[in-house]
């Protein structure tokens, strides 16, 4: 036979909750789980529907005319789209951008390293933003 826990003496840590109080806390608890939930699948689910993905890889500046900039698009098989790339300089201004058509291909995810010509020396290079074609 197992002894009932020893109980705190009452009021030791305030008023003892009420079973309307319990409950209360049990229907708080659940709604914050199913929001969370919601929220997780509204995310997840803006991340699944997004046709183009891209991730920048690396750059190199080649001096004050030019940076290439290397960076992974995603794509369903088959499917075109266009990247804007852009240069920019240590102040964040847009030294150079560049539109870049990236074909289609048997794979998702394809690799592409372009030139960046610039008006001055640019400290980084990234995408700007990718879209399909048509």
């Amino acid at each position: 036979m197992v002894a009932p826990a020893p109980r705190p003496p009452a009021g030791r840590y305030g008023p003892e909750p009420t079973d309307g109080a319990r409950r209360l806390q049990r229907l708080g608890l659940a709604a914050l789980v199913v929001v969370a939930m919601l929220v997780i699948g509204w995310v997840g689910g803006g991340v699944l529907r997004d046709p183009v993905q891209w991730q920048d890889v690396g750059y190199r500046v080649d001096g004050p005319t030019r940076t290439e900039v290397t960076f992974d698009v995603t794509t369903d098989v088959g499917r075109s789209a266009t990247c804007r790339v852009q240069a920019l300089s240590s102040s964040y201004a847009q030294v150079g951008v560049l539109d870049v058509p990236v074909p289609p291909a048997d794979h998702r995810t394809r690799r592409v390293t372009v030139t960046v010509p610039t008006v001055e020396l640019a400290v980084t290079g990234v995408v700007d933003g990718c879209r399909l074609d048509g």
